[in-house]
């Protein structure tokens, strides 16, 4: 075993990559992820294979793209047989479990044809990402005319009952509502609600919640076995509501005008467009709704930077801080209306990139402490860097991504030259309004760390930006015939990397190299014309004479 016994492997929703004190916010104070950031590095361009929840979140999960596992939207479910962290940690005798959120649906008819059933060990870690369950709340206790949008039980829903929130739906009715001034429920799924104060204790709040599981199960698994732990928030996602005093510790004063143009609504690219005329888009797009909704959003941020340190001066009390590698990350960002977008459709980098802090307690790290690394990293490469950290070796014919270990210990490994990200968007309305099949609705973005272009299925032209002129993505050049030579080599950067040999996860590069030539020696003997052309060794069991002529 390494000196590191245990991975805290925390993960936030819907966390922007440049809402953090410490990547440059101008008005957002987060001290506490400062003070990770101090004691390792700050990855500033990292990013996700997927920009919406569930797909994103398998990619981190498997430490694969998502059409290598196939999970590409949310509730599309993971194939039963692709391996997941617990999978590659649990050889290494480190346990793997959850404490929150996955936004992963079981394959249940996989585990019902291969016998697995869901109350089985093996079966509920399939069902449940290939972790072991502390708890497990995907967060979203929402209810339409159809029913709920998520049937699981959430425990969280079922604590706010026993603690005496009078509600069928506590969740709703309080942790992400207020009220208004004549008593009624001011929905926090309405926009213009978003400055009132939640309609609960702060203490009873989502985020301090599940901050008390993880650290119940920090304390009952002290002396257990190495473990990672997931801790994955629901917030700072929607409903953008927070309870008090969080909800005024922010107001219009502090909300960063957005990053849009007008140019950007000129003819823009068919998908583009589709994507901002959403309900979402268009609210954002008013400074009104963003001067609201931007303050509630940097308080549940403030309240999760607080419930963070809590964490931090558990494990320091506990001295646990000396052996825990410590990851904080987003599962994608949000536009907040920049380039006229709400939610985290496409591929700018308000929405496909991310914050990533690493903390490695080891020696070897002390010199890239509180430093900052530029280096094209993806979601994929955690996978590996657990396995690394724990002594493994990474299994690189199945995971897909790159260990971080040696940036984190000041070494230069040879590195990408572009990162990758997918969106399925064939569940959306959209899809259907562009007149999109199932296999036409989807879209892909190549950056080179200069260069992005995003391509799009469906016969559309693609999008193009040069991010050292154009650092904030206002000119979509995809449809300049100046730039065809650019698009023309990320085109074919996308197709070599769509070429790879993903689905060949049975067997390694190293097993199959061993193979070759060894057919010969297991009798497989093709083209010789006699037995001179062979070595003695394989022509042995080819020569003799037999016992008896059964010719006549």
């Amino acid at each position: 075993m390494s000196e590191i016994r245990n991975i805290l492997f925390v993960m936030y929703d819907q966390l922007r990559h440049d809402y953090l004190s410490c990547a440059g916010h101008p008005t957002l104070r987060t001290p506490n992820f400062d003070r990770l950031a101090a004691m390792g590095v700050r990855f500033s361009r990292a990013y996700v294979q997927s920009p919406i929840c569930g797909a994103s979140r398998m990619c981190f999960y498997t430490g694969r793209y998502v059409h290598s596992h196939g999970a590409a939207w949310n509730n599309f479910p993971l194939k039963v047989g692709e391996m997941t962290l617990g999978d590659h940690l649990r050889p290494l005798g480190v346990e793997s479990w959850l404490v929150g959120k996955t936004h992963m649906r079981a394959d249940a008819e996989g585990m019902a044809r291969l016998g697995l059933a869901p109350d089985s060990v093996i079966g509920a870690r399939v069902a449940d990402c290939g972790f072991d369950v502390w708890v497990r709340d995907d967060g979203l206790v929402a209810e339409g005319p159809e029913g709920f949008y998520d049937s699981k039980r959430s425990p969280y829903n079922e604590w706010l009952k026993g603690q005496g929130y009078p509600a069928d739906n506590p969740w709703h009715v309080h942790a992400n509502s207020g009220m208004d001034d004549a008593g009624n429920i001011a929905s926090g799924w309405l926009l213009g609600n978003a400055g009132l104060a939640a309609n609960i204790t702060e203490q009873d709040s989502e985020t301090p919640w599940l901050t008390r599981q993880a650290i119940d199960f920090m304390a009952a698994r002290k002396t257990a076995a190495p473990w990672l732990c997931h801790l994955s928030y629901i917030k700072p996602h929607w409903p953008y509501i927070v309870p008090a005093p969080w909800n005024t510790m922010y107001g219009a004063a502090d909300v960063v005008p957005a990053v849009r143009d007008p140019s950007e609504r000129a003819n823009p690219h068919p998908v583009f467009a589709a994507f901002m005329n959403s309900q979402a888009s268009m609210a954002f797009a008013r400074d009104s709704v963003r001067d609201t909704v931007i303050p509630a959003y940097m308080g549940l941020i403030a309240q999760c930077d607080a419930e963070f340190g809590r964490l931090l001066d558990h494990l320091e009390a506990t001295g646990a801080l000396s052996h825990t590698l410590i990851v904080v990350t987003s599962d994608h960002g949000d536009y907040l209306g920049d380039h006229w977008m709400g939610e985290k459709d496409l591929f700018h980098d308000p929405s496909v990139r991310i914050p990533l802090l690493i903390y490695d307690p080891r020696r070897a790290a002390d010199a890239t402490r509180g430093t900052v690394c530029d280096a094209l990293v993806e979601s994929i490469d955690l996978a590996p860097t657990f396995v690394e950290a724990m002594g493994g070796a990474p299994a690189g014919h199945v995971l897909e991504g790159r260990s971080l270990v040696p940036w984190l210990h000041g070494t230069v490994p040879e590195w990408r030259d572009a990162v990758f990200s997918e969106y399925d968007y064939s569940a959306m309305a959209l899809a259907g309004y562009l007149g999109l099949t199932p296999r036409e609705a989807r879209l892909f973005m190549v950056f080179d760390g200069r260069w992005k272009l995003i391509h799009a299925e469906g016969g559309f032209r693609p999008m193009l930006f040069d991010l050292l002129t154009d650092p904030q993505e206002l000119r979509d050049l995809g449809a300049d015939p100046d730039h065809a030579g650019q698009i023309a080599r990320l085109e074919a950067r996308l197709s070599d990397w769509a070429r790879r040999p993903a689905q060949r996860t049975t067997i390694s590069d190293a097993d199959i190299t061993a193979m070759r030539g060894k057919s010969r020696r297991h009798g497989i003997i093709l083209g010789a014309w006699d037995a001179d052309e062979l070595a003695p060794d394989l022509r042995a069991r080819l020569e003799g004479r037999p016992a008896r002529d059964y010719r006549r």
